[in-house]
């Protein structure tokens, strides 16, 4: 089993900004994969269901994006699923052009206060991402006035793109084909 957690925040007023791109390809898989995440469960947004043949769950955490590790850490211990080998996380990255994948097997938090949490909550680094480009911040600006801001009309042309290759990559992820998904995206 799988759990596939896209990060983000909840409410109206966060869709469609930078810092929700998690939660975008979750609804992306769910409506592809035919998945209803509409369950509340472990402070989480979630449903059950398969991806080429694998069982997984799609979350997206009512925690507050700096609080995701409470929601993901709840869940790891209560499916017995070990972050190394079933937890994949999908987030905004500021490092990144808009639009362009990095797929990892683990790593630090970057600078992500929410992936920061994860590590803090499940106790290791080690467990697979699929970063989704949102572009650097402009000079002057306040990072949490730019993540939680919306995309321009051209950018967000690029991130919709990306949301659909974030799709692929997670479906090679869960039949064990990270090396394939880092080959093909990143």
């Amino acid at each position: 089993m799988f759990i596939i957690a896209g990060l983000g925040n909840p409410t109206g007023k966060y869709e469609k900004t930078r810092h929700n791109v998690g939660f975008d390809v979750i609804d992306l898989l769910a409506e592809k994969y035919k998945i209803r995440v509409s369950e509340r469960k472990h402070r989480a947004l979630w449903g059950t269901g398969m991806i080429e043949g694998q069982k997984v769950i799609l979350m997206k955490p009512q925690t507050f994006m700096n609080l995701s590790g409470e929601s993901i850490g709840t869940a790891l211990n209560f499916y017995k699923v070990e972050p190394e080998t079933g937890l994949i996380v999908i987030y905004d990255d500021v490092s990144l052009v808009p639009g362009k994948l990095r797929i990892r097997k683990k790593g630090s938090a970057g600078g992500h206060n929410g992936v920061k949490n994860i590590i803090s909550h499940v106790g290791t680094q080690e467990f697979l991402r699929i970063k989704i480009g949102v572009g650097e911040k402009p000079q002057g600006w306040d990072l949490a006035d730019y993540v939680l801001g919306r995309f321009s009309k051209e950018e967000r042309a690029l991130v919709e793109e990306a949301f659909g290759k974030a799709c692929e990559a997670a479906a090679l992820m869960v039949q064990n084909e990270t090396d394939r998904a880092m080959n093909l995206f990143n």
